[in-house]
């Protein structure tokens, strides 16, 4: 089997934006991702960032944590608070765990420690891009307590306003409405919404049901609707 994964096929290019300030390192990126089929523009800096991402449209980003002003973390977060629910993965040489669980909180889908193996980032890029929102296609909105998911328009409200969730967040909320009752496990989770195997970082789950409660629950520290069940994983019970 080979480790590298499938290019995206002609004329269906996607774009990728690269925030790196270590122009080496972009430009091996770059050449890489663009041999691999997709388009690819680089920003060196945060600002530069948000500013390419307002004016154009991407697919996904990779992102430079440390970077000169504002850092990856900001600008992940300033990305999520403007309402862009694209996918984005860290890339950063702060392997420890609570810089992963930092960056996963403040919205990013992925995370990857420096040094890394360029197959697995083009394997982690494909997992991304493959995944879509994924909801039951039987129903056109679903209700719980005073929340609404529209499946055709892809908007969450709670009490009438508009609830900003990233792009896992809301794959992994239509995952548990399509899979309502039943015990789902942290692997089932992450090979279904996230798409690859539970030994990458099965901690991304509990981080992800963390913050989708804080947006869907009245009282997050006792969930009414994504319920924990005790070592075998979360039951949805909306």
């Amino acid at each position: 089997m080979s480790g590298r994964p499938p290019a995206p096929a002609p004329g269906k290019s996607r774009r990728l934006l690269v925030v790196e300030d270590e122009k080496s390192l972009a430009v091996t990126l770059s050449d890489r991702l663009l041999a691999e089929g997709y388009a690819v523009e680089v920003r060196a800096t945060g600002e530069a960032a948000l500013e390419a991402v307002a004016a154009s449209s991407f697919d996904l980003v990779l992102l430079d944590v440390m970077l000169p002003g504002m850092d990856g973390f900001g600008v992940c977060m300033e990305l999520r608070r403007r309402g862009f629910d694209l996918p984005v993965l860290m890339l950063t040489a702060r392997a420890e765990v609570r810089e992963k669980i930092l960056g996963l909180k403040l919205g990013a889908d992925d995370y990857l420690g420096k040094p890394f193996d360029m197959l697995e980032l083009l394997a982690r890029v494909e997992a991304l891009l493959r995944r879509r929102p994924s909801a039951p296609q039987s129903r056109e909105s679903f209700t719980f307590g005073d929340v609404t998911v529209d499946l055709r328009s892809a908007v969450v409200t709670r009490g009438g306003e508009p609830v900003p969730l990233s792009t896992l967040e809301y794959r992994l909320l239509g995952c548990f409405l399509q899979h309502r009752g039943e015990v789902l496990s942290r692997e089932r989770l992450l090979d279904e919404v996230w798409g690859y195997d539970s030994s990458v970082f099965s901690r991304t789950v509990d981080v992800h049901v963390a913050t989708l409660r804080q947006k869907i629950e009245a009282n997050p520290s006792r969930p009414a609707f994504v319920v924990t069940v005790h070592r075998l994983g979360y039951r949805f019970d909306g």
